[in-house]
């Protein structure tokens, strides 16, 4: 900042107003588009703010600028605008990446698995070296499992037994396990450990019954230092691979080695398992990870964007945030097929293209649109409250996206005007006749405007 004067003072607003955004827009928001800004200058009036990537600085500025500006303004009356920068800097060692392909794992970790993964290649799986906490986006769906992931990695101590990691496909689950794994080998390369699925876990058992070796089976799985099992509802049922396991398990807990188990559902909810094992799993720390929100899915397309060396508009990203929210998998293979067609066509990455190339997966993700959905996500994108849409509040903040959502649901549901009008805290259906010919004089008249409604057509259209 200009003078060493006001540098405090700046510091303490700035410090006051990112209490303020946290609590406004909550702690995922906060995690995602607060927390990597960096105050650079406050100079007659003028703030300076700088952001690590574009998307980021587009982003912030089209959804919150005008925020920081107002809230900042109220703390000191003599600001009067925020400008928002590009400064590259280097990332952090804490994370913030996406749950996919990514950069290879420092060469350090490469090392250390070679020096310590002796183990690992003769029972376990390869670990992949895109899957590295530093490659993982956090947000709150996810937050409490990679603490406690993060926790047993950098912990030499065995704290809680076993740690059980349980949610849907493609949410980050296996990811956890082989960023932990990583760490261990790249930390302490001298501890021992395997990781694999639950699959080779039995294909392995059954190999060493057949060649009556299991003896060398017991002892290969029960002295080492860390056992990661991946998928462990796949054993359900196989009551010779359960045993083993069930012992296998007690083994390492009894002489405090470290076990960390994933399943698609919590201990208590894993049908065919026998009672015993399902209760000693959950013995430990059992960790879910929830379904994605917006706001995450949008980081790790942010973040995928960033590994991949390809510029993606905002408008894309939202687009893509909205419509695909199943798993995290098939969200970064949908980014990885936009660019792969920009790179091999040479054509700009448009909403008009990825709606042409992602037209299967968007498919498979449409459902019909009710007047509610339209309600709740043009309340998200124009940042109201869900009420106002049936309030009688006319303030023009408030009014103009409650005139949007009935343009849209006039346009994207079979719904006469009456009923719309119903929908909307019992208007008139002259009031929504209104509001559908005022938002096309609007469209018509404000490029900007006009992209903003098409953004929502695309994501809510069927």
């Amino acid at each position: 900042m200009a003078e060493r004067g006001s540098h405090q003072s700046s510091d303490a607003e700035w410090a006051r107003l990112r209490g303020q955004l946290r609590a406004e827009f909550g702690e995922a928001a906060f995690r995602i588009w607060f927390k990597p800004l960096t105050l650079k200058a406050v100079r007659e009036g003028k703030v300076s703010i700088s952001v690590p990537t574009r998307f980021m600085r587009d982003w912030v500025i089209s959804h919150y600028a005008d925020r920081i500006r107002t809230l900042w303004h109220e703390l000191n009356s003599s600001i009067h605008s925020v400008e928002i920068f590009v400064e590259s800097r280097s990332r952090p060692a804490e994370p913030a990446r996406a749950a996919g392909p990514a950069a290879p794992a420092p060469r350090a970790a490469q090392d250390a698995a070679a020096a310590g993964g002796d183990q690992q290649g003769k029972v376990g799986a390869p670990l992949d070296p895109r899957f590295t906490f530093e490659n993982f986006v956090v947000g709150k769906p996810n937050e409490f499992a990679y603490a406690a992931a993060r926790r047993v990695a950098e912990s030499t101590k065995v704290r809680f037994n076993p740690l059980f990691l349980y949610g849907g496909v493609g949410l980050g689950k296996t990811h956890l396990m082989h960023a932990i794994a990583w760490h261990i080998r790249k930390q302490h390369p001298g501890r021992r450990v395997i990781y694999l699925s639950a699959e080779k876990f039995m294909y392995q058992f059954i190999r060493a019954i057949r060649f009556k070796d299991t003896m060398a089976f017991k002892e290969q799985f029960r002295s080492i230092d860390v056992l990661m099992i991946d998928d462990v509802q796949f054993i359900s049922g196989k009551e010779s691979t359960e045993e083993e396991f069930f012992h296998t398990f007690n083994a390492l807990v009894d002489q405090n080695r470290q076990v960390v188990i994933s399943a698609d559902k919590s201990p208590s909810d894993l049908e065919g398992l026998e009672e015993r094992l399902r209760s000693r799993l959950g013995w430990g720390l059992v960790a879910d990870l929830h379904p994605t929100t917006y706001e995450l899915r949008l980081g790790i397309l942010q973040s995928k964007a960033e590994q991949l060396q390809v510029e993606v508009p905002p408008k894309v990203m939202e687009f893509l945030a909205h419509k695909i929210t199943a798993n995290v998998r098939e969200l970064e293979g949908a980014l990885n097929r936009i660019a792969a067609h920009s790179t091999l066509v040479g054509r700009d990455i448009t909403l008009e293209t990825t709606q042409e190339v992602l037209h299967d997966l968007l498919r498979a993700n449409d459902r019909r649109v009710t007047i509610e959905e339209i309600q709740k996500r043009v309340a998200v994108h124009f940042n109201i409250r869900l009420a106002d849409m049936h309030s009688a509040r006319r303030a023009r903040a408030v009014a103009r996206p409650r005139q949007v959502a009935m343009y849209l649901a006039k346009q994207l549901t079979p719904r006469s005007l009456p009923e719309i009008g119903r929908k909307f805290g019992g208007r008139d259906h002259t009031t929504v006749m209104h509001a559908v010919r005022r938002i096309e004089e609007l469209m018509a008249g404000d490029s900007s405007f006009s992209e903003d409604v098409d953004l929502l057509r695309r994501m809510l259209e069927s």
